[in-house]
């Protein structure tokens, strides 16, 4: 049996921007991709603690140690700069595998996204 499980974690970091013109997606500081074990391209969710609204979208690269998290295309319709947003990625993994795993999760500093502690 394959289940999905949670893989990283970047809990409550705030919006810095909003981009509808560009092409889609959310750009993470490279400093927080890195600290959560998160791939460029890969599927995320986020859930915005303001309004409640959830949506998926895939990482690409911001500015190393900028604090950098900025939603483009449509999805910045779900979200103003200020907001506080989690970003989750999930993985499928055997069973057996999956009751061991340990998923990454890290909690910056909410008012300027840098790395506080990073549990694993």
């Amino acid at each position: 049996m394959i289940i999905e499980v949670l893989k990283s974690k970047i809990h409550r970091v705030t919006v810095t921007g909003a981009d509808i013109n560009y092409i889609g997606s959310i750009s993470i500081d490279k400093l927080l991709i890195e600290a959560a074990n998160l791939v460029i391209g890969e599927k995320v969710h986020i859930l915005n603690i303001n309004n409640g609204e959830r949506f998926e979208t895939y990482v690409i690269e911001g500015k190393r140690g900028s604090g950098e998290i900025t939603i483009n295309g449509p999805a910045s319709r779900k979200v103003e700069q200020g907001d506080v947003v989690i970003i989750i990625s999930y993985c499928q993994l055997p069973y057996e595998e999956a009751v061991k795993f340990s998923p990454t999760v890290v909690f910056p500093d909410e008012k300027t996204n840098l790395l506080q502690k990073i549990e694993k």
